[in-house]
Parts: structure tokens; sequence; C-alpha cells
């Protein structure tokens, strides 16, 4: 089958390996022909070959070298399946639980999987992924009748938070970015868009306009962490969703223990339902099919779609690959 794979840090090539075989799957796995994945910004980090945790089965001194690697974000047909839930034909989308979904092929769990409205393009249904991740934590934030929110990062997970949020009853949402998000604020349902970087954004806020609860969906920097410690209100919430690329993170502890607060974190549990809530989500808000993903490349400009996603900019959301 073919794959792509990192050989050096931000250096794709194409391969050709052995396709995984139906009769090695163990319980509760499937064997994808995948359709079309997403890039997410946890993905990044390891495409820039920057220190992050090795993957099971990584050989490359200077990259992972492993074919497929690294994309976890995906849509596919199920070839062959020991799930109960998932037979063979059926269009799926969710995780490749090993990020190494750029083949032709890939093997994962079913239980990370869940059919999906074959009406959408793969390329568009691959939203209820990402999707799925932000519904999970915004039910960890607890009730949000009348708070003020604020969302660091509107990239594209920052977009779907702050969306999500005003649907659940937040007064306000304020959204902040490096890059000028003005363009999709009001699709996004952000009620106040900042242009700026959070430090500045944090520095100048008077405590009349602190949010109650800030997500930081920026991560690979502890900085935006201490911006989101420093913005949100006394007795407030801070949930932790950007990827850590550090360790350990440094935090102004004392600030902590004197506002009160309280952090969160979290990857996403019960992936099936909360795929299955954002099926409902979307079904609710179908016109988030027709904004989210900005830009669609063919598997072969793997390349290209990985340097477009790794630089923030205007007009663009989510990258998607389709690979058929």
């Amino acid at each position: 089958m073919w794959a792509y794979m990192l050989v050096a840090p931000g250096r794709f090539e194409k391969v050709d390996v052995s396709a995984p075989a139906a009769g090695d799957l163990r319980d509760g796995q499937v064997l994808l022909r995948t359709l079309a994945g997403g890039i997410c910004g946890s993905d990044l980090p390891r495409f820039r070959g920057f220190r992050t945790p090795l993957a099971d089965g990584e050989v490359g001194p200077y990259a992972a070298k492993i074919p497929g690697y690294p994309m976890h974000e995906v849509v596919g047909e199920v070839v062959a399946s020991r799930c109960d839930s998932l037979s063979p034909g059926a269009l799926v989308v969710g995780w490749a639980n090993s990020f190494n979904a750029i083949a032709e092929y890939v093997v994962t769990d079913g239980d990370g999987l869940l059919r999906y409205d074959a009406a959408l393009e793969p390329t568009v249904a691959i939203l209820l992924q990402p999707l799925a991740c932000v519904l999970y934590a915004v039910d960890q934030l607890g009730p949000l009748d009348g708070a003020g929110v604020a969302v660091l990062g509107q990239g594209p997970f920052g977009v779907l938070f702050s969306h999500v949020i005003k649907q659940r009853g937040a007064r306000r949402v304020t959204g902040v970015d490096l890059v000028d998000r003005g363009d999709v604020a009001g699709f996004f349902a952000v009620d106040e868009a900042v242009h700026g970087a959070t430090e500045r954004w944090a520095a100048q806020l008077a405590d009349d306009r602190r949010p109650n609860v800030i997500v930081e969906a920026i991560g690979h920097q502890h900085e935006t962490l201490g911006d989101a410690i420093d913005a949100v209100a006394p007795s407030g919430l801070v949930y932790y969703f950007g990827i850590p690329e550090a360790r350990p993170y440094a935090l102004d502890l004392w600030k902590f223990l004197r506002k009160q607060l309280t952090m969160r974190a979290g990857a996403t549990q019960s992936r099936r339902r909360y795929l299955r809530l954002a099926g409902e989500y979307l079904a609710e808000h179908p016109v988030l099919a027709d904004r989210y993903v900005t830009h669609t490349f063919d598997v072969a400009d793997i390349q290209a779609a990985f340097e477009a996603a790794n630089v923030p900019a205007e007009g663009r959301l989510k990258v998607a690959v389709s690979m058929t």
C-alpha cells in the first residue's frame, strides 16, 4: 500500500509498505480504507520534529519514520472488522489511535469510530472528530448560562469552542487570536473578536471585563496558559485544551492561589458517544459544514497541506486531506 512518512523534520516522502492484514486484527479493531484526514494542532509538533512523546514503533533518529505518521483525524470505509458494531462497508469518522492515517489503509480501535451521514463529503465529515473533542471539553466546564467566556486562539478548535459555548448559554464570548478572525467571528458566535496577543489583551483588561471562564485553545508554549491565569476573574475556571510541547509547564502558583482559581484539562473520553453528539450538533447547525474546512489538499500534496496548517493565516481554519 502507499503511505507517506516523515523522513526528517518537516519532510514527507511517499513509501510503499505492506498493507495490514485483516487476519491480524485484535478484538475491537477495524481495518479502514482511508478516505480523508484532518490536520490537528497536535500533529504539528510531530511534523516539525519538536520534542514530543515517542510514538510506538519509532525508529528514526531525526523523525518518527512511521508510515502514515502523524495524523489521527480520519474518515474511512471499514474493510474488515473485529468490532461488533462496525461491519465492512460502513463509512466512519473518528480517531486513528496510532497517529498513522496518512496511508491507504489503517488499523484502529472501533470504539473511537462512528458511522456518519454519507451525504457528507469525507473531507467535510472530518469536522465531526474535532467537534467531538470540543463537546467533551465544554461538558467539563459546568453550567455556562450567563457566563462571560474567553477563548484564547481562534483557529480550527477555538472557533468550535466559541460556537458551542455560545449555544450553551454564555452571555458573552470573547475570541483572542494573533490572526485577524474578524471574517468568521460572527459566524462562530464570537461577541468580541480581539486581534492581538493574549499577553497584551490580559494586561489591559478592566476588572469588570474579566471572563468567568477561559479556554486556552492555543497550546505549544506555557506563556499563554499564564495569560489565561492573568486574565480570568477571581474564583474563575481555566480550561487548558492546547497541546503542551514542554515538560513540565511553569505557572504563577502564587497568583493562581490568590485568585482562588480552578484549572481543568484532559483528553477526550467516551469517544463514540461524543462523535454521536457531534453528529447531532452538526444536524442542528448544518452551516458549520460550509465554513469549517477551508482548505482541502490531495494526499499527493501532503507536504503542502502540513506546511499550510503549520502557519495560521487569515481565511484558513481546518485543513483537510483527500486520500482518494
